[in-house]
């Protein structure tokens, strides 16, 4: 599962639109703390991030796929 990152007025302009997969524990759930924070990666660095800014990415389905082609 993809998530955008949107960010808010405080967020650095390099990380808005940022593509990012949640970190996940040993059992298979998404690392993330009381406060709503969550901990997500972009490939190579990690990010502690406010998980209320985090929006999941839409999956194609195989109707949508049938439509393209």
């Amino acid at each position: 599962m993809r998530y955008t990152y949107r960010g808010d007025r405080f967020t650095d302009p390099r990380l808005k639109g940022m593509q990012c997969d949640p970190v996940r524990r040993p059992d298979g759930k998404c690392i993330r703390s009381k406060r709503a924070t969550m901990l997500v990666t972009d490939g190579g660095t990690y990010y502690v991030i406010l998980a209320r800014q985090l929006r999941i990415n839409p999956l194609k389905t195989n109707r949508d796929e049938r439509q393209d082609n």
